[in-house]
This record gives structure tokens, sequence and C-alpha cells, in this order.
């Protein structure tokens, strides 16, 4: 019974001292600040996705939605068609508009 508490005193020790170091060592967490070896092929996929190979793709994403929602009787394989081509288009911005949400450093 003894050995019991004292485990977990020696966990709650622990986790008092990882918490401590996580608040007293804030700059180990800025990470993603830098690093612009993959900045060309960010570029590159985002000109195929929103220049002509994009648009060749939602062409195609809506078209198999329309023969499908023919063979199925239903707008919906159609409207997923549309939503597929929009999301295609429209990925990179959110994608951006996500990471470079940044908060000043105080």
């Amino acid at each position: 019974m003894m050995g019991n508490n004292r485990k977990q005193h020696v966990l709650m020790v622990l986790t008092a001292l990882v918490a401590i170091a996580a608040t007293t060592l804030p700059e180990a967490a800025l990470a993603g600040t830098g690093g612009g070896a993959f900045d060309p092929v960010w570029t590159m996929l985002t000109d195929w996705s929103q220049g002509a190979l994009g648009r060749i793709i939602a062409g195609a994403l809506i078209l198999v939605g329309i023969v499908a929602g023919i063979a199925r009787q239903s707008l919906m394989a159609f409207a997923v068609g549309i939503g597929a081509g929009i999301g295609l288009y429209n990925a990179p911005t959110v994608i951006n508009s996500i990471f470079t949400a940044t908060l000043p450093v105080l």
C-alpha cells in the first residue's frame, strides 16, 4: 500500500516538473517560422490546382458527377462533382490562410 502512494507522488512530481519546464521554455515551441526549401513545390502545386490542370480536373469531376447523377437519377452526384471542383481550386488559399495565421511573439 505504501509503495502505491509513493508511485503516485513521484508521478505527480514528474508531471509538475514537465508542466513547469513547458511553461518556462516558450522558445522551444516556436516552430515552422523558416525553411523555404519546399516553397517551389508548394508554388508548383498551387499553379497546377489553380491553373489549366486544375480547371481540367475540375471539369472532369463535374462531368463524372453529371454521368453519375444520370446513372443514379440523383442530383447529389452532380453536387459532389461541383463541390470537388470548387474545393480543388480553393484548397491552396484555405491552406495558406490556416498556416499563415500567426500570432506575434511577445
